[in-house]
Protein backbone atom coordinates (compact mmCIF):
# COMPACT_ATOMS: atom_id res chain seq x y z
CA UNK A 1 0.00 0.00 0.00
CA UNK A 2 1.63 3.31 -0.75
CA UNK A 3 2.25 5.80 1.47
CA UNK A 4 2.67 9.80 0.99
CA UNK A 5 5.59 11.02 3.18
CA UNK A 6 6.35 15.00 3.77
CA UNK A 7 9.65 16.42 5.85
CA UNK A 8 9.25 17.09 9.08
CA UNK A 9 5.84 20.08 8.77
CA UNK A 10 2.75 18.99 9.12
CA UNK A 11 1.48 16.33 6.83
CA UNK A 12 -1.31 15.13 5.16
CA UNK A 13 -3.03 11.96 2.79
CA UNK A 14 -6.28 12.29 1.38
CA UNK A 15 -8.08 8.97 1.39
CA UNK A 16 -7.95 8.05 -2.23
CA UNK A 17 -5.18 5.19 -1.54
CA UNK A 18 -4.71 2.98 1.12
CA UNK A 19 -2.55 3.54 3.49
CA UNK A 20 -0.77 1.10 5.33
CA UNK A 21 0.52 1.76 9.04
CA UNK A 22 -0.43 5.36 9.71
CA UNK A 23 -4.20 4.99 8.72
CA UNK A 24 -6.47 4.64 11.77
CA UNK A 25 -9.36 3.65 9.42
CA UNK A 26 -8.32 2.17 5.91
CA UNK A 27 -6.95 -1.35 6.86
CA UNK A 28 -9.49 -3.71 8.38
CA UNK A 29 -7.05 -5.62 9.94
CA UNK A 30 -8.27 -5.48 14.00
CA UNK A 31 -6.61 -3.11 16.51
CA UNK A 32 -3.39 -3.64 15.67
CA UNK A 33 -2.24 -0.24 14.75
CA UNK A 34 0.81 2.34 14.34
CA UNK A 35 2.84 2.95 17.85
CA UNK A 36 1.89 5.81 19.42
CA UNK A 37 1.95 9.34 17.49
CA UNK A 38 5.39 10.68 17.24
CA UNK A 39 5.95 14.00 18.82
CA UNK A 40 6.28 17.34 17.28
CA UNK A 41 3.99 18.71 13.79
CA UNK A 42 1.39 16.69 12.98
CA UNK A 43 1.31 13.99 10.14
CA UNK A 44 -2.16 13.35 8.73
CA UNK A 45 -3.53 10.72 6.25
CA UNK A 46 -7.30 11.21 5.43
CA UNK A 47 -7.38 7.58 4.29
CA UNK A 48 -9.79 5.21 2.76
CA UNK A 49 -8.84 1.26 1.58
CA UNK A 50 -9.63 -0.87 -1.04
CA UNK A 51 -10.73 -3.25 2.29
CA UNK A 52 -13.78 -1.44 4.02
CA UNK A 53 -15.93 -2.55 6.19
CA UNK A 54 -19.47 -2.77 4.89
CA UNK A 55 -21.22 0.60 4.14
CA UNK A 56 -24.61 -0.04 4.77
CA UNK A 57 -27.63 1.97 3.05
CA UNK A 58 -28.67 2.65 6.27
CA UNK A 59 -27.05 1.23 9.40
CA UNK A 60 -28.47 -1.93 9.70
CA UNK A 61 -32.18 -1.58 9.28
CA UNK A 62 -34.27 -1.82 12.55
CA UNK A 63 -31.54 -1.44 14.56
CA UNK A 64 -31.99 1.10 16.91
CA UNK A 65 -30.40 1.83 20.49
CA UNK A 66 -29.96 -0.83 22.75
CA UNK A 67 -31.01 -3.30 19.78
CA UNK A 68 -29.30 -5.69 17.53
CA UNK A 69 -29.66 -4.70 13.47
CA UNK A 70 -27.11 -8.33 13.29
CA UNK A 71 -29.26 -11.27 11.49
CA UNK A 72 -28.26 -13.58 14.17
CA UNK A 73 -28.85 -11.18 16.89
CA UNK A 74 -25.54 -12.82 18.86
CA UNK A 75 -22.46 -10.65 19.99
CA UNK A 76 -19.57 -11.78 19.03
CA UNK A 77 -17.83 -15.23 19.82
CA UNK A 78 -16.54 -14.78 23.22
CA UNK A 79 -17.47 -11.91 23.88
CA UNK A 80 -17.94 -10.77 27.28
CA UNK A 81 -21.68 -10.37 28.81
CA UNK A 82 -23.50 -7.56 27.51
CA UNK A 83 -21.03 -7.38 24.75
CA UNK A 84 -22.24 -5.37 21.61
CA UNK A 85 -24.11 -7.07 18.80
CA UNK A 86 -22.86 -6.82 15.12
CA UNK A 87 -24.64 -4.34 13.64
CA UNK A 88 -26.08 -2.17 17.05
CA UNK A 89 -27.07 1.23 17.25
CA UNK A 90 -26.42 3.66 19.89
CA UNK A 91 -27.34 7.25 20.51
CA UNK A 92 -24.60 9.64 20.89
CA UNK A 93 -23.71 9.45 24.26
CA UNK A 94 -25.01 5.84 25.02
CA UNK A 95 -21.91 4.01 25.62
CA UNK A 96 -21.46 0.42 23.76
CA UNK A 97 -19.16 -2.53 25.69
CA UNK A 98 -17.00 -4.14 23.50
CA UNK A 99 -14.03 -6.92 23.47
CA UNK A 100 -10.88 -5.04 22.45
CA UNK A 101 -8.11 -7.07 21.04
CA UNK A 102 -4.90 -4.86 20.61
CA UNK A 103 -1.83 -7.03 18.87
CA UNK A 104 -1.23 -10.37 19.70
CA UNK A 105 -1.99 -10.49 23.29
CA UNK A 106 -3.80 -7.97 25.01
CA UNK A 107 -7.33 -8.56 25.21
CA UNK A 108 -9.87 -6.71 27.19
CA UNK A 109 -13.45 -4.97 27.12
CA UNK A 110 -13.94 -1.58 27.22
CA UNK A 111 -16.86 0.52 27.23
CA UNK A 112 -17.03 2.50 23.98
CA UNK A 113 -18.73 6.19 23.75
CA UNK A 114 -19.05 8.17 20.80
CA UNK A 115 -19.88 11.69 22.80
CA UNK A 116 -20.24 14.38 20.39
CA UNK A 117 -20.01 14.94 16.18
CA UNK A 118 -18.69 18.39 15.68
CA UNK A 119 -18.21 20.55 12.55
CA UNK A 120 -14.75 21.99 11.84
CA UNK A 121 -13.87 24.92 9.49
CA UNK A 122 -12.27 24.18 6.14
CA UNK A 123 -9.07 26.49 7.30
CA UNK A 124 -8.33 23.79 10.18
CA UNK A 125 -6.94 21.36 7.44
CA UNK A 126 -4.22 23.99 6.59
CA UNK A 127 -2.38 22.65 9.47
CA UNK A 128 -2.27 19.34 8.15
CA UNK A 129 -0.97 20.01 4.58
CA UNK A 130 -3.84 18.25 2.61
CA UNK A 131 -4.04 20.85 -0.13
CA UNK A 132 -5.80 19.78 -3.33
CA UNK A 133 -7.47 16.85 -1.77
CA UNK A 134 -8.92 18.16 0.21
CA UNK A 135 -10.08 21.36 -1.37
CA UNK A 136 -14.24 21.75 -0.77
CA UNK A 137 -14.46 19.73 1.99
CA UNK A 138 -15.31 20.38 5.95
CA UNK A 139 -13.97 18.16 9.03
CA UNK A 140 -16.00 16.98 11.57
CA UNK A 141 -14.22 16.06 15.01
CA UNK A 142 -16.09 12.72 16.33
CA UNK A 143 -15.24 12.47 20.19
CA UNK A 144 -15.14 9.03 22.09
CA UNK A 145 -14.60 8.21 25.27
CA UNK A 146 -12.94 4.81 26.55
CA UNK A 147 -13.17 3.03 29.53
CA UNK A 148 -11.40 0.22 30.85
CA UNK A 149 -14.11 -2.03 32.14
CA UNK A 150 -12.00 -4.88 32.21
CA UNK A 151 -9.36 -6.52 34.14
CA UNK A 152 -6.79 -6.22 31.90
CA UNK A 153 -4.17 -3.26 31.53
CA UNK A 154 -4.39 -2.02 28.41
CA UNK A 155 -1.92 0.75 28.49
CA UNK A 156 -0.42 1.97 25.28
CA UNK A 157 -3.11 0.47 22.91
CA UNK A 158 -4.65 2.22 20.53
CA UNK A 159 -8.40 1.92 19.89
CA UNK A 160 -8.81 4.12 16.71
CA UNK A 161 -11.24 2.29 13.91
CA UNK A 162 -13.95 5.09 14.23
CA UNK A 163 -15.12 6.56 10.73
CA UNK A 164 -17.80 9.36 10.04
CA UNK A 165 -20.86 8.37 8.26
CA UNK A 166 -22.42 10.62 6.14
CA UNK A 167 -26.52 10.98 6.08
CA UNK A 168 -26.94 8.37 3.50
CA UNK A 169 -25.20 6.06 5.38
CA UNK A 170 -21.94 5.96 3.65
CA UNK A 171 -18.53 6.55 5.15
CA UNK A 172 -16.99 9.79 5.48
CA UNK A 173 -13.14 9.80 4.38
CA UNK A 174 -10.78 9.24 7.86
CA UNK A 175 -8.16 11.00 8.78
CA UNK A 176 -4.97 9.46 10.43
CA UNK A 177 -2.34 12.25 11.85
CA UNK A 178 0.67 11.27 13.40
CA UNK A 179 1.86 14.03 16.12
CA UNK A 180 -0.22 16.68 17.50
CA UNK A 181 -3.62 17.64 16.18
CA UNK A 182 -4.50 20.16 18.75
CA UNK A 183 -8.25 20.17 17.75
CA UNK A 184 -8.61 16.42 17.75
CA UNK A 185 -6.22 14.34 19.75
CA UNK A 186 -6.19 10.72 19.12
CA UNK A 187 -3.48 9.57 21.57
CA UNK A 188 -2.74 5.96 22.90
CA UNK A 189 -4.13 4.47 25.83
CA UNK A 190 -1.61 6.03 28.93
CA UNK A 191 0.26 3.61 31.37
CA UNK A 192 -1.59 2.63 34.10
CA UNK A 193 -4.61 1.97 32.23
CA UNK A 194 -6.68 -0.45 34.50
CA UNK A 195 -10.13 -1.03 35.35
CA UNK A 196 -12.45 2.16 35.69
CA UNK A 197 -9.73 4.38 33.98
CA UNK A 198 -11.09 6.52 30.83
CA UNK A 199 -10.10 8.40 28.26
CA UNK A 200 -11.38 10.55 25.58
CA UNK A 201 -10.15 10.73 21.76
CA UNK A 202 -11.30 12.13 18.78
CA UNK A 203 -11.17 11.10 15.15
CA UNK A 204 -11.38 13.38 11.96
CA UNK A 205 -14.23 12.58 9.23
CA UNK A 206 -14.60 14.42 5.66
CA UNK A 207 -17.88 15.59 4.53
CA UNK A 208 -17.42 16.00 0.73
CA UNK A 209 -18.87 19.68 0.93
CA UNK A 210 -20.15 22.59 3.09
CA UNK A 211 -23.73 20.99 2.20
CA UNK A 212 -23.14 17.62 3.36
CA UNK A 213 -23.11 16.79 7.26
CA UNK A 214 -21.25 14.00 8.81
CA UNK A 215 -23.84 13.05 11.11
CA UNK A 216 -22.73 9.62 13.42
CA UNK A 217 -19.87 7.53 13.37
CA UNK A 218 -19.02 4.03 13.03
CA UNK A 219 -17.13 1.59 15.17
CA UNK A 220 -15.06 -1.44 12.87
CA UNK A 221 -12.47 -2.93 15.13
CA UNK A 222 -12.22 -6.19 15.87
CA UNK A 223 -14.35 -8.55 16.00
CA UNK A 224 -16.84 -6.16 14.03
CA UNK A 225 -14.80 -6.09 10.94
CA UNK A 226 -14.47 -9.85 10.25
CA UNK A 227 -18.11 -11.00 9.92
CA UNK A 228 -20.70 -10.12 6.97
CA UNK A 229 -21.25 -6.90 5.83
CA UNK A 230 -23.13 -4.29 7.97
CA UNK A 231 -21.59 -5.63 11.00
CA UNK A 232 -20.20 -2.68 12.52
CA UNK A 233 -21.12 -0.66 15.55
CA UNK A 234 -22.97 2.59 14.92
CA UNK A 235 -23.83 6.01 16.73
CA UNK A 236 -26.35 8.57 15.63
Amino acid sequence: MSTIRMKRTTLGVIGLTAAAALSLTGCKNGNEEAGPAQSGSPAAQPSQSSEQPGTPAAPSAGASAGTSGGADGAAPGGAPAGAAKPGQTFKIGEAATVPFTYGSDTKGTIALTVTAVEQGQAADLDALKLGDKVKGMVPYYIRYTVKNVGTTNLEFASVGHIKGLLPDGSEAQGVSVIGKFEKCKDDSLPSGFTGGKTQTNCAIALAPSAQTKVVGAEYWGDPYNNLNDSKSLYWK
